[in-house]
């Protein structure tokens, strides 16, 4: 027989769906019915992944090796066959010979599908092409694959299908799998960092009766056995500082949060931050914290601190630029929001053809321009700092301008990475702006925050100097791992269900 590549369901050309989920299930049966049942086998002792394999030929030349994975490509040639199995290291050709494993094994592995997952027994060898191979002794089928991998040439393209079906895209596009390799040690280098600095590392609910911490729509779900109405947390800020309050000086946690919001490439419902809290600082100490902290994760993950996204060159070395937001809105606008009354801001907002929907401040009116006219020419990493206090309700006010609050938000690539500020400890200013905040939920804004009596208490026992700061973990991912939309970093992200 000549050589070639046998398609999917073996030597049968079969182009409906069913028909081929037909003749797998048929072939289970038939396994099931001899004793040969693959789903009873419970464990496979492997001695080495495929990288070990590949990696150490010097010394595993000739030795016997026991390796598993799935099987992602066949080639029958008569008396002989190579296979290429796929484990989590990588892909290992593997050579079966007919002679040597038996007329019965050999039958049993021709009828193998694309898919199935094996043991393999056998001695480690290069063919004549160098490949480092598998000259394979024993083969059993592991697990039965019942469903067609998509066509090996053109893999898994549907976006919305590999969004849905995770597991099918890490199996034919192996590649995905480095982002999340890249998230698993953007993660070990924050917990790295922090704790080398005596961070404590906290947990806090994520049910809770009065969602706080940031302005945004929360979940809602309900109690059954209090009867009560309960939110997936939106922030778990208010809880941290009560650990501040509590006598943990430095604490932070990494964590899921919960968005009844908008969907696109920046945003998903349920998202990964971190957040931390250092007593006897302030919004420039977190300042300083982030550029170093973002520093140290970009080198130990890249190797270097110059990397590109997305065709942009970026130079993440520390320190980074620091631009007051009334600043950067003039150089962008040429107007000095602050400078003006609030009619003349709103007014000159309008002029600049801005929505005033819901607008009634400067301040207001200045964090809108610079939303519209700078946030997305923030390219290379930078601070910008001293937000309006109508937008900062748990933040400081400044000592020089009361309007303003001692806050940052670290911006690259035109998005939003990190948050911070030198947190209110003021009880009395905080119930205020709780009572302005509930004052606008009055008025429809169902994002604005809700009153929390119990932090306002904890407050009157004393909240030390503070500084505080929340980066958006998918985000950092997605610039590290150069991925232009949040999909593509999150396992498995939220999906509408198809009919």
């Amino acid at each position: 027989m000549d050589t070639k590549d046998i398609n999917e369901e073996g030597s049968v050309e079969l182009e409906d769906i069913s028909e081929i989920i037909k003749v797998r299930r048929d072939k289970l049966k038939e396994l099931k019915e001899n004793g040969q049942d693959p789903f009873s086998i419970s464990k496979f002792t492997r001695t080495h992944s495929s990288a070990q394999v590949l990696g150490g030929f010097g010394t595993l030349e000739g030795k016997e090796v026991s390796v598993a994975g799935r099987i992602v490509s066949k080639r029958v040639m008569g008396k002989a066959s190579f296979c290429h199995i796929l484990d989590a290291e990588g892909k290992l050709q593997l050579y079966v010979k007919r002679d040597e494993v038996g007329e019965n094994e050999y039958k049993q592995f021709k009828s193998m599908d694309i898919g199935d997952i094996v043991g393999v027994t056998g001695t480690v060898f290069k063919t004549k092409t160098e490949e480092v191979s598998v000259h394979v002794l024993t083969i059993t089928l592991l697990s039965k694959s019942l469903l067609p991998l998509p066509e090996k040439f053109h893999g898994l393209k549907d976006q919305d299908l590999r969004y849905r079906q995770r597991y099918v895209d890490l199996i034919v596009n192996p590649e995905v799998r480095q982002a999340f390799l890249i998230r698993s040690k953007i993660i070990k280098g924050l917990r790295e960092y922090l704790d080398n600095l005596g961070y404590f590392e906290a947990e806090t609910p994520i049910l809770q009766t009065i969602p706080g911490g940031a302005n945004a729509r929360p979940f809602v779900t309900h109690h059954n056995t209090l009867d009560i109405d309960m939110y997936m947390r939106i922030a778990p800020e208010l809880h941290l500082k009560r650990l501040i309050v509590g006598g943990f000086e430095k604490v932070y946690e990494i964590g899921r949060l919960f968005r009844n919001e908008g969907m696109d490439i920046k945003h998903n419902p349920e998202f990964t931050t971190i957040e931390m809290y250092e007593a006897y600082t302030d919004y420039i100490g977190m300042m300083e914290l982030c550029e170093n902290l973002i520093s140290y994760v970009t080198k130990s993950v890249k190797g270097t601190f110059d990397i590109v996204y997305q065709g942009q060159e970026l130079n993440m070395a520390a320190p980074y630029a620091r631009i007051p937001m009334v600043d950067a809105v003039k150089e962008h606008t040429g107007v000095d929001f602050l400078a003006l009354s609030d009619s003349e801001a709103i007014a000159k907002l309008k002029e600049l053809h801005v929505s005033t929907d819901g607008i009634q401040t400067k301040g207001e009116a200045l964090y809108a321009a610079f939303d519209e006219f700078v946030e997305a020419k923030l390219i290379q990493p930078t601070f910008i700092t001293d937000y309006p206090v109508e937008v900062s309700p748990l933040a400081k006010r400044k000592v020089s301008n009361t309007l303003l609050t001692d806050r940052f938000e670290f911006f690259i690539t035109g998005r939003e990475m990190a948050n911070a500020f030198s947190e209110l400890n003021d009880p009395i200013d905080q119930k205020q702006r709780f009572v302005d905040q509930e004052n606008k939920r009055s008025g429809g804004d169902d994002e604005a925050h809700m009153m929390d009596e119990d932090f306002i208490t904890a407050l009157e026992y004393g909240l030390p100097p503070t500084g505080g700061m929340g980066i958006g973990i998918d985000r950092l991912v997605m610039l590290l791992a150069d991925k232009y939309s949040i999909r593509d970093v999150i396992l498995f992200p939220t999906m509408k269900p198809r009919e």
